[in-house]
């Protein structure tokens, strides 16, 4: 790996560990993290205070890809990914949610996702 890539990988971690020390999920407000890879976004609702993930999807799925059709971009696919765990964790009787963006900019497929999660019904 190249110094400049291992310096944005620990750069990215920082921001994480920042952004984790001020927000934690609750049973009431579970916590929403999103990972992002170059292909994929990871999404699941987790509540901290019992350490379990309550619900997880993947944009690989075949539930998002159905949902975002055959010709989507990965930002299509991200705001469809939104859309879906937020109909589960609905399902699950969470309706409010605290989002953890992972040190990630709030822009792109991570807005897609946020995006996606609010215009389905969750509050945060």
């Amino acid at each position: 790996m190249s110094k400049i890539a291992s310096q944005r990988i620990e750069s990215r971690k920082a921001r994480h560990n920042r952004v984790r020390r001020k927000l934690s999920g609750t049973t009431e407000r579970p916590r929403l993290c999103v990972r992002r890879s170059l292909n994929n976004i990871f999404a699941q609702i987790v509540d901290d205070t019992t350490g379990r993930s309550l619900v997880q999807l993947v944009t690989s799925s075949k539930e998002v890809e159905a949902k975002a059709g055959n010709e989507a971009t990965k930002t299509d696919k991200s705001r469809a990914l939104g859309e879906l765990i937020a109909e589960k964790a609905k399902a699950l009787g969470v309706s409010a949610i605290v989002f953890d963006r992972g040190g990630y900019l709030y822009h792109g497929r991570v807005k897609a996702v946020a995006d996606g999660a609010r215009a389905a019904g969750l509050e945060f």
